[in-house]
């Protein structure tokens, strides 16, 4: 193997696992909410990038400061989130779970026409953090901005496993995702849980739609179904209903898709990357942790 070839090699997985935790975050948002309600919200990526938007228009409107905008980015898609439960969770049948798979779907392509017609389909510039900084280790680059990603992401996590195991939050959502009837049973309000979990995984989609705009520079309406199909790749990989699954789902993917945009270009990059999906389809249908089990 060449030996410049080789340091490609590496860069390119370097910078994808850094990458890589923003599509980890996208993976514990579907993981969280089926987690708890057993069902799959498709409007997740539309509404973490709607979020986006709301901090790219406080940055347009007033130069804000970028912490700024990516805190907006973070409330604007919780609340985003909380509206998606509303509409297509909330009142639809329970024992009739297409009924709001097929609502999300539709609220997914609503948000993402308003979207589009609002920015009239065009790319803006979104502000980043440490972009001129580069950490040289040996012949590898390590570009600050990624960095700052990558920290950012880890900290979201962080609090996440804070919320759900040190707080009476924490304790509520998990006995609602063991045990609906017998959460409630106990006094803990399965409605109230149900909307807390969309709203914390809404922040962490807006998050993580903050972090991809401010490593790649600019914000664009297509990164919606790319947040999507991603994050839906992450959970698979992953295990759908595994945390740990999705973080090292998200890294998984995040490494192979530079690499294959190394070995093949930017045209054939998702290619790889999809059947990437279809041989863990075929060699552990289950995921790396296996899918969560079915509740009584």
């Amino acid at each position: 193997m060449d030996y410049f070839f080789f340091i490609d090699l590496i860069q390119s997985t370097v910078d994808g696992l850094l990458f890589g935790t923003t599509y980890a975050l996208i993976g514990i948002g579907f993981t969280l909410i089926f987690g708890v309600m057993r069902k799959l919200n498709l409007a997740y990526g539309a509404a973490a990038l709607a979020g986006t938007y709301i901090g790219l228009v406080i940055y347009l409107m007033f130069d804000a400061h970028p912490a700024l905008v990516f805190l907006a980015s973070a409330i604007g898609s919780g609340a985003i989130g909380l509206i998606v439960y509303l509409c297509c969770f909330r009142f639809t049948p329970s024992d009739y779970p297409m009924a709001s798979l097929l609502a999300s779907v539709g609220m997914l392509l609503f948000i993402d026409e308003v979207v589009i017609h609002a920015s009239h389909g065009l790319p803006y510039p979104y502000p980043s953090v440490f972009r001129d900084a580069i950490i040289e280790v040996g012949d590898v680059w390590v570009r600050g901005d990624l960095l700052f990603v990558f920290f950012m992401c880890v900290v979201a996590m962080a609090v996440l496993f804070w919320l759900l195991y040190r707080t009476p939050l924490g304790l509520a959502t998990r006995a609602v995702s063991q045990q609906p009837r017998a959460a409630q049973l106990c006094g803990i309000d399965v409605t109230r849980v149900n909307m807390m979990t969309f709203g914390i995984a809404g922040i962490l989609g807006g998050v993580a739609g903050a972090m991809t705009a401010a490593a790649v520079g600019v914000l664009s309406p297509v990164i919606a179904m790319g947040l999507t199909v991603k994050g839906l790749i992450v959970v698979v990989i992953g295990g759908l209903g595994s945390i740990p699954g999705a973080i090292i789902g998200g890294l998984l993917v995040g490494a192979a898709e530079n690499i294959f945009l190394l070995l093949r270009g930017v045209t054939e990059r998702d290619i790889y990357v999809m059947l990437l999906l279809f041989i863990f389809l075929t060699l552990r249908p289950g995921g790396l942790f296996g899918n969560a089990q079915t509740r009584d």
